[in-house]
């Protein structure tokens, strides 16, 4: 029997910084119609998953499991059976500790189709994320990749003798718990006990930390450290040369140690991201709103036969420039009919927009809000001049309201709707930031995190309009200086420095 359709893909996810899953793991992540995820894929990979996806978490913690190794076997036959698009997402690479080829097995004897994606693996990029390198040929000329893991009251089954022999690095997955055996075993098989050791928590995420020591040394170190899992133990010379290679909080990355979720819509999260992440940042995307076109209504097909007859256009968001634009195009109207008309936008981002169509902006207020907006157009407007205004469904009211206020005749015009996507929650950190760049973004954030306590966490706003619909929630504020994001990544840069002097 054949499954035309169903198939699995088994994606490696790499050690937990997103900007470290292969284009195409990322790729077969976002058509995934059913994802299996483990417990230690990065927040930011998640993020990616689509909404429309059957999201289940499997577990595959050290000691807790979701589901046991079989039942995620079985669950993987059964929704390819149904003709899914199955995406098995995997921390690190599936074939390494993975029990990758596990999951293949039942699958091969049933004929389903599949692929592996591999992963960066955890024992490479976690040393390198901390200037370890795991080989080099002045130290070095082999690398051992070792399982810690035991079973419960059980001992490790290795070999000592033969590895405390080995020229090259030792690196241990999963050793945490059984870090005094290894070392202690390691001493008694004959290794010198000031051999250099380092134990790598949370490797590659702002929240990893490092113990630094000796073979002998490193259990006592490490439990007066509180390390936990998940940290990867590497053993060798290599070790020594994390303080000429670390480059992880160096100047260039002063948001190295903390995590920003990014609210953006995610055709427009990826300049912030960008930004944040070449500041050292990890980026959480989790696109709180989504912006629809409207379908030609009657108000939008009476604004596109009078469009002649405005002597305004008004846009309120780059959102909505795109979205009248769009609708002219499908529509075949041509722009000329806007020949006459003057632009104005609501902020930089806006007037962007406007321009990126080959129409310069006439009036940018200095202040970038609705009523701003209208105050710089009452200055300009002659009497008798019509204002359109394309803007979303849910447009706030205080734009029109001056405009009435003012006898100034317009059409506001609905063309597209916000609607608050989706999305699996995430667990908070005191530390985590978050951006946001309108009221909206806050309002689809605060629905994604229903139920969660807001007092311990602090937003950069790009405007005082967005910080007050924060402050709803008990969400501490930090706003821009100016709307733009520029201006945001300042204030957020700002912010984080001053909160690392007042903790020292």
């Amino acid at each position: 029997m054949s499954y035309p359709n169903g198939k699995v893909w088994l994606v490696g996810a790499g050690p937990g910084d997103s900007g470290l899953l292969t284009l195409k793991g990322k790729q077969i992540l976002e058509q995934g119609e059913v994802i299996l995820y483990d417990s230690l894929v990065g927040e930011g990979i998640l993020a990616w998953m689509p909404d429309s996806a059957e999201k289940i978490p499997v577990g595959k913690r050290v000691g807790r499991h979701h589901m046991a190794q079989e039942e995620i076997n079985l669950l993987l036959l059964e929704k390819a059976k149904a003709g899914k698009r199955v995406v098995r997402l995997k921390g690190g690479d599936p074939f390494l500790f993975g029990r990758g080829g596990e999951e293949l097995e039942l699958l091969a004897q049933h004929r389903i189709p599949f692929e592996v994606v591999p992963g960066v693996s955890s024992a490479i990029a976690v040393p390198a994320y901390q200037g370890i390198p795991v080989t080099h040929r002045d130290f070095c000329s082999s690398l051992h990749i070792i399982t810690g893991h035991k079973k419960q009251d059980s001992p490790l089954a290795l070999d000592y003798p033969t590895l405390a022999k080995l020229p090259g690095t030792l690196v241990f997955l999963m050793g945490v718990h059984a870090l005094p055996e290894i070392c202690q075993g390691l001493l008694q098989a004959g290794m010198a006990p000031h051999t250099p050791a380092s134990l790598l928590e949370h490797g590659t995420l702002a929240s990893q930390r490092a113990v630094h020591s000796t073979l002998e040394r490193l259990p006592a170190d490490a439990k007066a450290a509180n390390i936990a899992p998940p940290a990867v133990l590497v053993i060798g010379s290599v070790c020594a040369l994390h303080t000429s290679f670390s480059w992880v909080s160096s100047p260039t990355r002063p948001l190295g140690d903390i995590r920003v979720i990014v609210t953006r819509p995610r055709n427009r999260a990826s300049a912030l991201s960008q930004q944040l992440r070449e500041l050292g940042a990890e980026v959480v995307e989790l696109p709180s709103i989504q912006t629809i076109p409207l379908e030609p209504t009657p108000q939008i097909e009476r604004m596109l036969n009078r469009l002649p007859s405005y002597h305004w256009m008004l846009f309120t968001s780059a959102a909505g420039v795109e979205a009248f634009f769009s609708l002219l195009q499908a529509h075949r109207v041509d722009i000329r009919r806007l020949a006459h008309a003057k632009f104005a936008a609501i902020g930089p981002a806006t007037q962007k927009a406007i321009e990126q169509h080959g129409i310069l902006v006439d009036c940018v207020p200095t202040r970038y809000d609705g009523e701003a907006l209208a105050q710089a157009l009452l200055a300009l407007i002659q009497p008798g001049e019509t204002v359109c205004i394309p803007r979303a469904q849910e447009g706030t009211p205080s734009l029109t309201q001056a405009l009435t206020n003012a006898g100034v005749a317009f059409d506001d015009v609905p063309v597209y709707q916000i609607k608050f996507p989706h999305h699996r929650p995430l667990t908070l950190c005191k530390t985590d930031l978050v951006a946001f760049t309108s009221a909206s973004t806050v309002k689809g954030f605060v629905q994604t995190m229903a139920g969660t306590d807001f007092r311990h966490l602090t937003a950069i706003c790009i405007g005082e309009q967005t910080a007050q619909e924060a402050r709803k929630y008990a969400i501490k504020t930090v706003v821009a200086k100016q709307a733009t994001i520029a201006s945001l990544v300042d204030c957020l840069l700002e912010f984080h420095r001053q909160r690392k002097e007042e903790a020292l």
